[in-house]
Formats: structure tokens, sequence, C-alpha cells
């Protein structure tokens, strides 16, 4: 069935409303239209892109949450998080982030979103990664959109540490995965023993 422009439109806003971080690609193949008509769509109804409504989003909602590195310093956009217990970040792979004679995104970048988001879920000012078991499952090509998915799975409060797991997918496909030994501080403990 096809809708008229002003239907679309109205769609379109309930459509992002309900998932900010759908891309011009996903919703052109939901509407059956091109993702030229859905940016046009977007202009006109200053829908900002898909990049400033999730940091839009991650600024409004993770400032103040994220306590061991400033929210700048976590290698993607963070879409998700509950302190000591999940987050999840977004990277789009970019050619400056590719070998240019086969553009498979480098190691160390799908380490970096992993190791921050690690980090970044740690409830304490300080976080400090202690040794990380990591196992890159598939190649990951320029274009490729990676979420990853930190969960923390277990803690050892006499000796500050956290274990953090991260899993990293695109297209719902595993490409990544690490466990992250996690040093912290702990100050809010130490602070209610003084």
């Amino acid at each position: 069935m096809k809708r008229s422009k002003q239907e679309r439109q109205q769609k379109l806003i309930e459509t992002i409303k309900a998932n900010p971080f759908i891309t011009d690609e996903d919703l052109a193949s939901h509407f059956t239209v091109s993702v030229q008509t859905i940016r046009l769509d977007r202009l006109e109804l200053s829908i900002p892109e898909l990049r400033e409504r999730i940091k839009h989003v991650a600024s409004k909602s993770f400032e103040d949450e994220v306590r061991s590195l400033p929210l700048n310093e976590v290698i993607g956009e963070m879409v998700d998080i509950e302190l000591d217990q999940r987050a999840i970040s977004i990277f789009d792979v970019k050619s400056e982030h590719v070998f240019m004679r086969n553009s498979i995104a480098r190691g160390h970048h799908l380490f970096a979103q992993a190791n921050s988001l690690a980090v970044a879920v740690i409830n304490d000012e300080l976080a400090l990664t202690v040794t990380s078991t990591l196992s890159f499952v598939k190649p990951v090509k320029l274009g490729d959109r990676v979420i990853a998915k930190a969960i923390v799975v277990s803690k050892d409060e006499e000796k500050n540490r956290t274990f953090v797991e991260v899993t990293s997918s695109v297209e719902n496909e595993v490409v990544f995965s690490g466990q992250f030994e996690m040093f912290r501080t702990n100050a809010q403990s130490k602070g209610e023993m003084i």
C-alpha cells in the first residue's frame, strides 16, 4: 500500500521517535522508497541524521552516568549503559579505520571500542584494564556498523576487580569477543569505611 507523502512523513516521525538509531537505509526499506526520499523527508521535518541523533541521545542520557572516563573518550557512540551491569556502543567503520589494500578494519579499532566500553561500564572514578582475552571471529569491512555489547559478569571486591565480557556484532553476526579483567579503585566502599 502506497502512502501519501504526508502519511509517510507522519509514520517516519513515529518510527524515528520509537527507534532513534534506525538508519536511512533501513527507513527506505521499511517505507519502500529511496534513501534520497528519506533524506529529503528528514530535511523537511528538521530531523537530524543518525549520527546527530545518536550524539544527542548519548549526551543527554549518559553524560552524568559514565564515571570512569569522559564520554568523548569512548570509541564509538554510546547508546545504552547501566553502570556495573551492561553497556552498548555503535562504531561505524570508515576509510581511516581500514587497511587500504583490502578495506578490512584494523583490529585495534575493534579492540579500542570493546576496551573503552569495558572501562565505561565500571561505576568508579578509575577503571583500568588488567588483562584481556580477545577473539577476532570474522573480518569487519569498510561501511560496516559494529555494535558492541558489554556485560559485567562478576566482581572480586577483595581485589577490586570487575570482569566484563564484550561481544561485537555486524548485522547480528559476531565479529569480535573479549573478556576483560578490570581494576577499579572501589572508592565507594573505601569512602563508606572511613
